[in-house]
């Protein structure tokens, strides 16, 4: 279970569930294709750092119409 970024301020943030579990998802894998190493030393969960920056706002989540 998440705890830290809170789940319902993450939904908040980019509209649904299923959007939050995509573009989380989506970053995640970024981020293992570009630091995966780098977070594997320090013991980070690529889907937590992923979701700590659609939090922080350093990453947002666009839609396309």
């Amino acid at each position: 279970m998440m705890i830290d970024p809170p789940i319902d301020k993450l939904i908040d943030k980019v509209g649904c569930k299923y959007e939050l579990v995509c573009v989380t998802a989506k970053r995640a894998k970024e981020v293992v294709d570009k630091k995966g190493e780098v977070l594997s030393a320090q013991g980070i969960n690529p889907v937590t750092y992923a979701a700590k920056e659609f939090y922080t706002g350093s990453v947002v989540a666009r839609t396309e119409d």
